[in-house]
């Protein structure tokens, strides 16, 4: 009889060309399915939550595939990571209902994009934050990033896809914090738009230089336009930190 398996998954995304599989390099799904095709004995497909892009690390990310095998759901996780590569490995396997599916119920999801804010680089952080070498005012991001809790059209801090048309989504915490060096921006929502917090991200930095007012991100998001925002920062200070199913 056939189960359905839930995956919580941890990667450093620095070597892959994102999530989801992709013609032109590899990627996290692309290896989850070659070694549970492997280890099950059958052809799998895992279904992701979040497809982050390339670049993109991930402490908690979901995914779910069937499987008619009869190793245990727990076991999966333990066998997965003898077999993965050092860069991505399991958290947590479980056996969920049959209809779940990872994208089509309510979530909580927390991203944390972090800038490594000094005059020169640090080669050990080089691969999970941005490297920024103007003084930022983290109490101007934060009094900028309280704009953003609540629901609002987000049209303005995404990039636009075809076919989406909704982009109201909620933020329920938006936080910056400093410790030494590093500057964490914290977003906890419903859900986010493609490239949503990278362009967050890069609105507070430009507003934690003094080339905006804290207040104008609240222009911003009222304009719903794209262009009244600011960069997309680099993808390698995004990691999603965890999903949780309401």
């Amino acid at each position: 009889m056939a189960k359905r398996v839930k995956l919580t998954v941890a990667y450093d995304g620095t070597n892959y060309c994102g999530w989801q599989i992709q013609p032109n390099g590899n990627t996290i799904e692309a290896e989850l399915n070659r070694h549970l095709s492997e280890l099950l004995g059958h052809p799998v497909r895992v279904i992701g939550a979040s497809r982050t892009d390339a670049g993109v690390h991930a402490l908690g990310n979901v995914a779910v595939f069937d499987t008619t095998a009869r190793m245990p759901a727990e076991k999966i996780s333990f066998a997965m990571n003898t077999r993965l590569p050092r860069d991505i490995k399991i958290q947590k396997s479980e056996e969920v209902a049959p209809d779940f599916h990872p994208r089509y119920c309510d979530t909580r999801k927390t991203y944390e994009y972090r800038i490594c804010n000094r005059t020169f680089p640090n080669p050990l952080w080089r691969l999970y934050s941005l490297h920024y070498y103007w003084p930022l005012d983290e109490g101007r991001m934060q009094e900028a990033a309280n704009y953003l809790v609540g629901t609002h059209d987000f049209s303005s801090l995404c990039t636009h896809r075809p076919g989406e048309e909704n982009r109201v989504r909620t933020i329920e915490e938006a936080s910056v914090r400093r410790e030494g060096d590093i500057i964490t921006i914290r977003l906890v929502g419903s859900g986010f738009l493609y490239n949503m917090v990278r362009i967050i991200a890069g609105t507070l930095i430009r507003i934690g230089s003094g080339a905006q007012e804290p207040g104008e991100m609240a222009d911003i998001i009222a304009a719903k336009d794209r262009a009244a925002a600011g960069d997309t920062a680099r993808p390698e200070g995004l990691t999603l930190i965890g999903i949780e199913y309401l």
